[in-house]
Parts: C-alpha cells; sequence; structure tokens
C-alpha cells in the first residue's frame, strides 16, 4: 500500500492530533519543545500529513523559534502512526517539508530527537550549549539542519518562540521573544 502526502487540511486537524496524543502521551506537553509551542501557531504551510485508505496515518509541524536575532524553524512533533513505522512515511514527510521550507526560504531548522532517525534528512548533532532550550532538555539529542549555506553557522544562544499569536500566552510567558512579558 502506498501512501498519499498533503499539507494538512482543516479536517485533517483532529485525526492528527488524536496521533501525536497516540505517539507521545500526556507527558509531551512538560517537555521543553512543548512549552515553546504554547500560544503560537505552526507555521503557515509546512503541516503535512500521510494518509492511508483516507486516513491520517503521520503528521509532521514546525514551529516558528528565534535564538537571539536569528530566525528559524523547530520541527516537531512527527508522528507516524505505530502499525506502520519504519516503512518511509516519516522520512517523505521530513523530505517534502524540508523541501517546502527551503523554497519559502527559511534558514534553518532544529528539534530534539534521535540522530540516527533524523540524520537520514540531513540533521546533525549541535555542539552541546549551543542553542539552549527554556527548560530541561537532553542536549545530546539537539539537532540542526541549515537550509542555506551556513545558515546555523552564527545562532547560538537562548531558544525563544519567535511569536506569539494567543494573547493569554503573550501576558504570562517568559518565552516571549524579548525575553519579557508583553502587554496587550
Amino acid at each position: 500500500m502506498t501512501f498519499v502526502y498533503r499539507q494538512c487540511q482543516p479536517n485533517d486537524s483532529a485525526a492528527a492530533e488524536a496521533l501525536v496524543a497516540l505517539c507521545f502521551g500526556p507527558g509531551r506537553f512538560a517537555k521543553s519543545a512543548y512549552r515553546l509551542r504554547e500560544g503560537v501557531h505552526p507555521v503557515d504551510g509546512l503541516s503535512f500529513v500521510a494518509l492511508r485508505d483516507g486516513a491520517v496515518v503521520a503528521s509532521i509541524q514546525y514551529w516558528p523559534v528565534a535564538v537571539e536575532k536569528h530566525q528559524g524553524l523547530m520541527l516537531g512533533p512527527l508522528a507516524v502512526a505505530p502499525e506502520i513505522r519504519g516503512q518511509g512515511a516519516g522520512q517523505e514527510l521530513m523530505r517534502l517539508t524540508l523541501a517546502e521550507a527551503r523554497q519559502r526560504e527559511h534558514a534553518w531548522v532544529i528539534l530534539v530527537g534521535d540522530e540516527p532517525y533524523y540524520g537520514k534528512a540531513g540533521f546533525q548533532k549541535l555542539a552541546g550549549g549551543t542553542i539552549q532550550f527554556p527548560g530541561p532538555v537532553n542536549t545530546a539529542r539537539i539537532l540542526g539542519l541549515s537550509l542555506k549555506p551556513g545558515a546555523l553557522d552564527g545562532v547560538r544562544g537562548r531558544l525563544l518562540r519567535a511569536r506569539i499569536d494567543e494573547a493569554p500566552c503573550a501576558a504570562s510567558t517568559p518565552l516571549s521573544p524579548l525575553g519579557a512579558p508583553r502587554h496587550e
């Protein structure tokens, strides 16, 4: 059987979220990467799904982040239904979305994940301490990919949200781009 890949449609959202819940469980909300997503919408045009027989079996999203003045993307979650793992859907979603991100002129992507898996798409381990997450994270699992030559070379510092889309989060978070709460 083959997969059909497409940008996430509004009618895919509930199935994609259910798949993420199945793959990562409720503990995902405590992770630093999830904290960076609070109050932020995924990057337009980079949320994709894989379908098999019309059902969502894999999904991927990207989020806007910044390190100092450097704007980039954070990949995740990449969720693949347990029954199709190892069949290439996750790798193909990365290939398609990274090509789209390059076309949209994004400079770099980071993630927290396993290098043997994400390395197949070109991600490499970043030097320890290069990018600091706003909470505990295993620095050996911080991976990066330059979408433009050398784009990650000067990127060092604290990782923050590049924007906040939901006002309740904007007024109470230390993760805003300026490191201070915004009042609107």
